[in-house]
């Protein structure tokens, strides 16, 4: 039996509320499919409101799907660090390490 820490948040969110993980999920969908941006560009715009909002864990999930649509180390990198102005370093710092590992795990598979 696994630990509640040791779980995805974002699992725990889908298997205690089923129905409105999946609503979410159709929310999230609909953006995918809004026109005017690749997925590449959406993740790494993601990447950087993730930073904003001091959230390492969606820095960590967004980084693993942009490394996977097919952005750099320095564009998911760069994602991060454009917050410094707008955000802090506190919060830069809060998320880089997050980012590496997004980027780090996808390079293992």
């Amino acid at each position: 039996m696994t630990k509640m820490g040791e779980k995805n948040p974002f699992q725990i969110f889908q298997d205690e509320f089923p129905e409105l993980a999946g609503r979410f999920n159709d929310l999230v969908d609909a953006q995918r499919s809004l026109k005017g941006m690749d997925p590449k560009t959406k993740q790494l715009v993601n990447i950087a409101i993730q930073t904003a909002n001091r959230n390492p864990i969606g820095v960590k999930m967004h980084a693993q799907m942009a490394k996977s649509q097919g952005a750099s180390r320095d564009e998911i990198l760069g994602a991060v660090v454009m917050n410094l102005h707008l955000s802090g370093l506190s919060t830069v710092l809060d998320c880089l390490p997050s980012a590496l590992e997004g980027l780090e795990s996808v390079e293992e598979d």
